[in-house]
């Protein structure tokens, strides 16, 4: 499988089950999408969601059998269809049905692994991710280890600590350099450089200028040689 990002602004998430795992699916739709969970019951931290936002996040109470689910998708019109009830048989009818109507599907009582293969081209699984925006990393083993995904997010989060800081900075200092006709070798070499210096890692944890100061005078120290 290959990783892919979506874009779901503008669009709805339609979750079955408000269980913990519904509950996790909607917490992680619902800064991007509306996101509505069609469920008897719900967990404490969906239902307080869904009060601090209550436009982007419906809670239906209601128990979705598998002869009723078509209806729900065709009512509510998901782009992502998120099967997280304990019962199987219900969670096979919205992935069927997800797929009948064109929507993506994630199925979340059956790991990649599971598939062997034949997974649809729709049905996708949604990974850890580790952000310090804009940075974004997608972790994923595959259903095969949820301890060992949760034990990789936390060493990741650390180590990518103040990537956002450096990928803003490193945006501006790209474009600055091709506004300043530096040839691509040069800019090439000179943003590699910036990006790899402890120095400039260092310096952005003091702020932004500091980081901004070191750069500086890195990339004209290649520009010199």
């Amino acid at each position: 499988m290959i990783p892919l990002y979506h874009d779901f602004t503008g669009e709805t998430v339609l979750v079955f089950g408000g269980g913990t795992v519904g509950s996790r699916k909607a917490s992680r739709f619902a800064d991007e999408a509306r996101v509505v969970v069609v469920s008897p019951g719900f967990d404490d931290r969906l239902v307080d969601l869904a009060e601090e936002d209550r436009e982007s996040v419906e809670l239906v109470r209601a128990t979705p059998d598998a002869e009723a689910i078509h209806g729900w998708i065709d009512r509510v019109d998901p782009a992502l269809v998120v099967a997280a009830t304990d019962d199987a048989a219900v969670n096979a009818a919205a992935e069927a049905a997800a797929l009948d109507t064109g929507a993506l599907v994630n199925r979340t009582d059956v790991s990649a692994g599971d598939r062997s293969g034949g997974r649809d081209v729709r049905s996708v699984v949604v990974p850890a991710t580790i952000e310090d925006d804009p940075v974004r990393v997608a972790l994923s083993t595959g259903g095969a280890s949820p301890a060992l995904a949760k034990a990789l997010r936390e060493r990741i989060e650390a180590e990518i600590d103040g990537a956002g800081a450096m990928a803003e900075l490193s945006g501006t200092l790209r474009a600055e350099l091709k506004d300043r006709d530096v040839p691509p070798e040069k800019r090439r070499e000179a943003i590699r450089r910036v990006v790899r210096s402890e120095g400039v890692w260092k310096a952005l944890q003091k702020g932004d200028s500091y980081g901004r100061q070191e750069a500086d005078s890195v990339i004209e120290e290649v520009l010199n040689r």
